[in-house]
């Protein structure tokens, strides 16, 4: 594969990451010069700049019609990298406006830049074509976000949170970065494009490719949460500052789809039939067991973890269908699910400012307290339960057809008995909403503007998307042509 040089236009490729790097480096400038009582600013000046360079990218970061491999091989400028370094800013402005406001983080310079820093590190991951820089961008992301979930240090549960994170974290990076070394050992190369040529000339076994793969999906796994490598999901959405919770939950985990996807379709293409039966009983597990365990919840934040856990399960699906339509519905189901949650989250963060409760049992009267929040909580919840006409309708259609047109009806059946136990307890959440009585109804919920912002774009995507999915999912399926 032929590595061009270095010109002009890899600085616009990469414009996004750099105008990151410029922007935490002005946030922590601002947060030294400004005044204390002038630092609620900060959250203000972080989602303004990435908003900015949201709107930059689209204008001058465009793939090329022929992608290329930039910066000596180390990152591929495609569409699939494209669309999923949008999802990161939009993901990250929504969650510096969701900070502003929030206790012990929206007067810190250093929170917004961590956010930002962790955002560069998701971009990289996206656009990595080589083992060295797919590392460095992991480590790059996942730093950050330790620091971030146990960002509250008078917190016990914060700190916990973070340890907790920062541990299973290290310990399944090893795990893939020993992975990583074996693909290298075996094939000599580290550029993610040239290791599956290098890897079927060596006449391996076909299981000991899929015992390196493996090692190589621990670290994947536990980026997007899937069984068995969920475990630490509960505790940390739990604990971590809930603005964090929402992005680790969505951002992070869209990160780590985009890396599985690239890395699989592009090193170990030779045993895709091997690996597919293996997500498709990972996509199983993952769904079930989420979908159980988030039944008996009490806390409205475990039970958003685990039904994470079985979103991850069900975008593993579009993976497992091995095909252009497929991975398209992987892409379309992350941005719908990346839009909804953040919506749900939001509503969290609010209700727990005012009633300073985080258990579902609280949550009863709110129809009565804030029915605006009331509102956008059940459209969020239906849409990641699937019903239409909401985006996450469109989005498990398209995941069960092409699992469907692959050959995996099994498969697809299993994930709409999923959604029907997801229904259930999404529903049993909006029954203590609008059903059940409080005694503090006449308290009302203030939502200051910036909240307000990102609950009216998160339920007008919602409804936009799901209503006209056809556009997205045309532009899901151009970005998905560049991995096969």
């Amino acid at each position: 594969m032929t590595i061009p040089t270095f010109d002009s236009s890899m600085v616009l490729a990469l414009l996004p990451e750099i105008l990151l790097l410029i922007l935490a480096v002005v946030i922590l400038t601002a947060d030294v010069l400004l005044r204390s009582n002038r630092r609620r600013f900060l959250g203000w000046i972080a989602a303004s700049g990435l908003i900015l360079i949201l709107v930059i990218a689209l204008v001058y970061s465009r793939p090329e019609p022929a992608q290329s491999l930039i910066f000596g091989g180390m990152l591929r400028h495609d569409w699939p990298a494209f669309s999923f370094k949008i999802i990161f800013l939009f993901a990250a402005a929504v969650t510096c406006l969701l900070s502003l406001g929030f206790e012990g983080v929206d007067k810190r310079g250093d929170y917004f830049a961590l956010l930002i820093v962790t955002t560069l590190g998701m971009n990289l991951m996206a656009a990595a074509a080589d083992l060295i820089m797919l590392y460095l961008a992991i480590e790059i992301t996942s730093i950050p976000l330790y620091v971030l979930a146990g960002f509250l240090k008078r917190d016990d549960k914060s700190v916990e949170s973070g340890l907790k994170y920062f541990l299973f974290g290290a310990m399944t990076s090893a795990v893939m970065l020993y992975g990583f070394s074996l693909v290298y050992g075996l094939a000599g190369d580290t550029n993610l494009y040239n290791l599956a040529t290098s890897l079927q000339t060596g006449q391996l076994s076909p299981w000991v490719l899929l015992g390196v793969a493996v090692l190589v999906l621990v670290g994947f796994g536990f980026k997007v949460a899937t069984v068995p490598f969920h475990f630490w999901s509960p505790d940390v959405y739990e604990g971590a500052p809930t603005p964090i919770t929402a992005f680790i939950s969505t951002a992070s985990k869209a990160a780590g789809f985009a890396v599985l996807v690239r890395v699989m379709l592009a090193v170990f293409p030779s045993i895709a039939s091997y690996w597919s039966t293996l997500f498709a009983i990972l996509a199983t597990a993952t769904m079930t067991l989420g979908n159980l365990l988030a039944i008996p919840q009490q806390n409205i934040k475990r039970l958003l973890a685990y039904s994470s856990i079985a979103h991850a399960g069900y975008a593993l699906i579009g993976l497992v269908a091995l095909s252009e339509f497929g991975a398209a519905s992987l892409v379309f189901y992350l941005i719908a699910y990346v839009i909804t949650n953040l919506a749900a989250f939001a509503v969290v963060i609010l209700f727990a400012r005012t009633a300073g409760s985080e258990e579902i049992a609280d949550y009863a009267g709110l129809s009565r307290r804030a029915p605006g929040l009331a509102l956008v909580l059940l459209v969020a919840l239906l849409s990641l339960a699937g019903m239409p006409p909401l985006v996450g309708f469109a989005a498990k259609f398209y995941v069960f057809a092409a699992a469907v047109r692959s050959g995996w009806i099994w498969l697809a059946f299993v994930g709409v008995l999923n959604s029907i136990i997801g229904l259930y307890y999404y529903l049993i959440v909006l029954k203590v909403v609008y059903l059940y009585r409080s005694e503090e109804e006449e308290i009302s919920i203030p939502v200051p503007r910036p909240h307000a912002i990102v609950l009216i774009v998160c339920v007008f995507a919602i409804l936009l998307i799901g209503t006209l999915s056809g556009p997205w999912l045309e532009w899901t399926l151009n970005a998905a042509q560049s991995w096969f």
